[in-house]
């Protein structure tokens, strides 16, 4: 079978390359028509170079059409995978270090809190425009899998606003369900599970192995585990707690709520630096730094490596392929995705993109009901869905002042700020994110106005954070290029968590 797959942000590192893989292991899918287009010419020529070395040394007969014109690239396209950063490093910075200069200390900083917020004010924007090409190029049955961050934001404003059928897709579910089968001494395939909420905030509603239900006994496992009871501190009080365990990983799921990180004296009671996930201050901005400027010196060597071999067995757990497998050959796929709500979590709003349990075959994505979720874990969700609820009509209508009651609802910096702070904090990074922010114009020029009057709030100019570590150099990375490989996967956004813990 034949039909076209596009890929919008494919200078990213990993991501797209494994991707790939997983779909060119289809045997069916070995005379697909693939387009990659990114704003990155030099990435996009790297990672055109490695994935066609991959395809010819698996036998194939498929050329790669590579361009920056991105119409070109959606032209007749059945399926549009999406994974963009806009504002690449130099925007996620500034959504890591301004936020820090008024206390509010982020690990990632991509999905809610300061910085997840102006990512999704940089990302809808350009959602929109991507979402009226595809409208206008593509095929008029496609469909839109979007892998970028803000995930839940993204997705919500290309259904609501864009035109385009779109499903967002992230593999957390898959790494905690990992963890969970390790806590209790058990293989993944061996343990049944149901996981609802919002993405990075779904939740184990049930637990099973072999017909038991093992829900009310996973605290205590994890309590037990060695290496979980020190790396997830958050998640698993959390599940102390509320009585659920949570997709996302320590240093994610701590700037999600209030109570982890409002106090830079606390924050390393919480967290553990053995790896940047569990929590580090601007451990992801860290890991994508180091990740960017590996690739960029050690591509020649990546090119000499083994290349990908396109086998079953080889696939990763990124539910992209299998949706597409699913769509095209009818074989039935279970996996989590992120789609609007339309009653499927009973007591979410309607209109929220959920992240819940579906299933793929030649008759489409079909969800079924899960009905309510527990009482607390449905109450984390709703305080951030009203977030993203904000910040979603902020972004689409250029709106600074539903932006401003965002941040202000917003869980940590409610926790950590007060509301005049909040507002000089917005009119930074207004300010510094003008070039990515096209809807903001006037807000931008008034912001910029109060900046410049000098009657601003102290803040603490140069604050690294409670547990910053250094960026390294690519000659310190040098020293371990295999431990520079594995931090260049972990700094993209397909990193498949649950296969690469193992």
């Amino acid at each position: 079978m034949s039909f076209k797959i596009t890929f919008i942000g494919a200078g990213s590192i990993g991501f797209t390359r494994g991707l790939l893989r997983d779909l060119l292991s289809v045997p069916e899918f070995h005379n697909v028509e693939v387009a990659f287009t990114d704003i990155n010419p030099h990435n996009l020529d790297m990672v055109t170079e490695l994935c066609q070395r991959d395809i010819r040394e698996n036998g194939l007969d498929i050329n790669i059409h590579a361009t920056t014109n991105r119409r070109e690239a959606l032209k007749d396209a059945k399926y549009v995978i999406c994974t963009i950063r806009v504002g690449g490093l130099e925007a996620f910075a500034t959504d890591v270090d301004i936020p820090l200069k008024y206390g509010v200390d982020q690990c990632v900083g991509d999905t809610l809190c300061a910085g997840g917020i102006m990512y999704g004010q940089r990302g809808i924007a350009e959602m929109l425009n991507i979402c009226k090409d595809i409208r206008e190029m593509a095929s008029k049955d496609v469909l839109l899998l979007n892998y970028a961050n803000p995930m839940a934001m993204l997705t919500w404003a290309c259904n609501k606003y864009g035109g385009v059928r779109t499903v967002g897709l992230c593999h957390g579910v898959q790494g905690g369900h990992w963890q969970i089968a390790e806590a209790f001494g058990l293989k993944q395939e061996e343990v049944d599970i149901i996981c609802a909420g919002i993405n990075h905030q779904t939740w184990y509603i049930q637990i099973r192995h072999n017909g038991e239900d093992l829900t009310g006994k996973l605290l205590e496992a994890f309590e037990k585990h060695p290496d979980f009871s020190r790396t997830e501190k958050v998640r698993i009080d959390m599940l102390r707690r509320f009585g659920y365990y949570s997709t996302e990983s320590n240093g994610h799921l701590s700037e999600y709520v209030p109570w982890y990180r409002k106090r830079a004296d606390e924050i390393n009671d919480w967290i553990d630096l053995g790896s940047w996930i569990n929590g580090e201050t601007g451990g992801y901005l860290r890991v994508c730094t180091e990740g960017r400027n590996w690739f960029e010196t050690d591509f020649p060597n990546w090119m000499k490596e083994k290349p990908f071999e396109y086998k079953q067995d080889q696939r990763s757990h990124e539910h992209g392929s299998y949706i597409i497998e699913g769509l095209e050959t009818g074989r039935v796929y279970r996996g989590h995705f992120n789609v609007v709500n339309n009653g499927v979590i009973t007591n979410l709003p309607d209109d929220a993109i959920i992240e819940a349990p579906g299933y793929v075959d030649r008759n489409g994505i079909s969800m079924p009901l899960v009905g309510d979720l527990p009482l607390g874990p449905a109450a984390v969700c709703n305080a951030s869905i009203s977030v993203q609820r904000l910040a979603v009509e902020a972004a689409v209508h250029g709106d600074d002042k539903l932006l401003r009651q965002a941040f202000m609802m917003d869980p940590l910096v409610g926790a950590v700020c007060n509301p005049n702070e909040i507002w000089q904090m917005v009119d930074e990074m207004l300010v510094a994110q003008e070039q990515w922010l096209p809807q903001y114009g006037d807000a931008i020029a008034e912001a910029a106005v109060r900046l410049a009057s000098g009657n601003l709030i102290p803040t603490r100019e140069g604050y690294r954070g409670a547990a910053r570590l250094k960026v390294k150099t690519v000659e310190e990375m040098q020293q371990d290029r295999e431990a520079a490989n594995k931090n260049a996967g972990e700094s993209d956004k397909g990193k498949d968590r649950a296969k690469a813990v193992q």
